[in-house]
């Protein structure tokens, strides 16, 4: 425990800030350590563990299944949502002014599930995601609510070993421009930072909106289990 949290106080913000805003991700290498990696990876059979299970087929999402936990989370997963929520919401805030959305962020995560919470926005976000061969995710948005905090974090849990294919990619859609795909190098342990929907880009005329989605590409074979880290709740 106190290793994790010596690793997330000792985060480059600033380094997290230039990339999130040159290339509309940022990775944070080797976040988690193998062994906490395979835990959390193992507790996705634990359904005591999970309030609601996806299957992406049955909805159209893609192929594979996920699991959003329940509350109270487990510790590893409720010190990442808390310890890289402060850091994000100085983004956040940053962004918003940018585009001159007047809407700010508190610096403490609790203060900000306050405000979800009272909207209704009850259910926890934070997620398990499983995949198998020739299982993907579509490129999407996670959205829940009217409450959206504009970033949020995946962890890839699974060895470079475990499976072939399965790639992180990022969309990125701006005004009268074709639709840019980004494949994010990922390895065990790794965090990858990104947008929900939308981020600032600066134009000659000022800060405009890039619209950001998200997925995963076919798994070739193996498996490949992801922790997804959202700072809202949903209704």
């Amino acid at each position: 425990m106190m290793d994790r949290a010596a690793r997330l106080l000792g985060l480059n913000w600033n380094a997290i800030t230039a990339r999130l805003d040159e290339d509309g991700y940022a990775i944070l290498d080797a976040l988690l350590p193998a062994d906490e990696c395979q835990a959390l990876a193992a507790r996705y059979t634990d359904d005591t563990l999970f309030c609601s299970h996806i299957d992406m087929a049955r909805h159209g999402y893609g192929r594979g299944a996920y699991k959003y936990f329940s509350y109270p989370l487990p510790d590893l997963v409720a010190s990442l949502r808390t310890a890289l929520y402060p850091g994000l919401a100085r983004i956040a805030n940053d962004w918003n002014a940018r585009l001159g959305i007047e809407v700010t962020y508190p610096a403490r995560h609790e203060a900000y599930l306050e405000t979800c919470h009272a909207a209704g926005q009850t259910r926890p976000t934070p997620l398990l995601l499983e995949y198998g061969p020739d299982d993907y995710n579509r490129l999407h948005q996670d959205v829940y609510g009217e409450h959206v905090f504009p970033l949020q974090a995946a962890v890839l849990l699974s060895a470079s070993d475990d499976f072939t294919g399965g790639e992180f990619i990022l969309s990125e859609q701006r005004p009268r421009m074709q639709t840019r795909a980004e494949v994010v190098p990922l390895t065990q342990g790794d965090a990858v930072i990104f947008p929900v929907r939308q981020r600032p880009a600066q134009g000659a005329r000022g800060a405009y909106r890039v619209t950001m989605r998200h997925g995963v590409s076919r798994i070739r074979s193996g498996h490949r289990q992801t922790l997804g880290v959202i700072f809202h709740d949903a209704t």
